[in-house]
């Protein structure tokens, strides 16, 4: 089993845990309080600091709760291994209505997956091809 070191920078703030068995992702709440207006970004502080292991990464996803009935959505989550400050979550107001963030209120989650770090990135004239080629989105089609 890995173990992942935590970092409180306020012991009042509750450490983050998965909430189910099986669940892939454990949550984070905010260690601060802001009303959050319509189309606006903040970066929320956790309180929290992270040792995520060599060849990982953490991931900040939205919770979906907060996506599918307050529009809030996560922006920019990727943890490198080798940072060691405070997390923080951005986020921005995608809805119509304010939404207001409280301390203590899980606000994202972050998903811990191995990640390849010494792939050898290397210019070619030309790509292989393939049955897809350029084609974008929405090519695979709707049905």
């Amino acid at each position: 089993m890995m173990q992942i070191k935590i970092q409180r920078l306020d012991k009042t703030i509750l450490l983050p845990k998965y909430h189910h068995e099986g669940d892939a992702a454990f949550d984070l709440s905010s260690a601060e309080e802001k009303l959050l207006q319509s189309m606006e970004k903040a970066i929320i502080k956790t309180g929290l600091k992270i040792a995520i292991p060599e060849h990982y990464v953490g991931l900040i996803w939205d919770r979906s709760g907060l996506a599918a009935k307050h529009s809030l959505h996560c922006l920019g989550g990727v943890i490198d291994s080798g940072y060691r400050g405070e997390l923080c979550v951005i986020l921005i107001n995608l809805g119509k209505e304010a939404f207001q963030i409280e301390r203590g209120m899980r606000i994202a989650q972050m998903l811990i997956q191995p990640v390849a770090t010494h792939a050898v990135l290397e210019e070619v004239e030309v790509l292989d091809e393939t049955e897809r080629q350029e084609k974008g989105f929405g090519s695979s089609g709707y049905h």
